[in-house]
């Protein structure tokens, strides 16, 4: 990360994540998904987003919280890896900060070989976790999904009708 960074702060249950900003396209509220047969347990399924195709992770299932039911006033976070967009439920978004290079602490000086997450900024007032997309799906995953997107039946079931639009 450069000297200071922007993140977006995001919660599930009572713990904060974070993104850096410059992978996040939008914040979205929630919008039925479409489940995508032959995807990765990792994967709800897909949503379109202006005449896009995108899978919808799920996040619970990736860190090992407890699932639940995706409820109304849960929102999505539509971001991209460098090899494709992607949604991530968020029980809720609550802010973009600015973290200084002090603030942050790489997650190879406090647990070396912890996936998905690129570091932890200390705030006042707890600790973010910041994710890395790009780490998120393994390469098996990848080569699931996309096998699960090029399906003909994945190509024909996403409803016009069912676009994700801005607020």
């Amino acid at each position: 990360m450069k000297d200071t960074d922007f993140l977006i702060v995001f919660i599930l249950d009572d713990q904060r994540y974070a993104l850096p900003l410059s992978a996040v396209n939008r914040v979205v509220r929630m919008v039925a998904i479409t489940p995508l047969p032959q995807a990765p347990d990792i994967i709800l399924g897909v949503v379109n987003f202006q005449g896009q195709v995108i899978p919808v992770v799920n996040m619970r299932r990736r860190f090992g919280l407890p699932e639940r039911e995706i409820i109304l006033t849960d929102q999505l976070v539509v971001a991209h890896t460098a090899r494709r967009p992607v949604a991530l439920v968020a029980d809720a978004v609550m802010d973009v900060i600015s973290s200084s290079a002090q603030n942050l602490i790489a997650t190879e000086n406090i647990v070396p070989g912890v996936e998905y997450v690129a570091g932890v900024v200390k705030l006042t007032d707890g600790l973010i976790l910041i994710h890395d997309l790009d780490r998120f799906l393994s390469l098996e995953e990848e080569s699931s999904l996309d096998h699960a997107l090029e399906t003909p039946a994945c190509k024909n079931q996403i409803p016009k009708n069912r676009t994700l639009e801005t607020p």
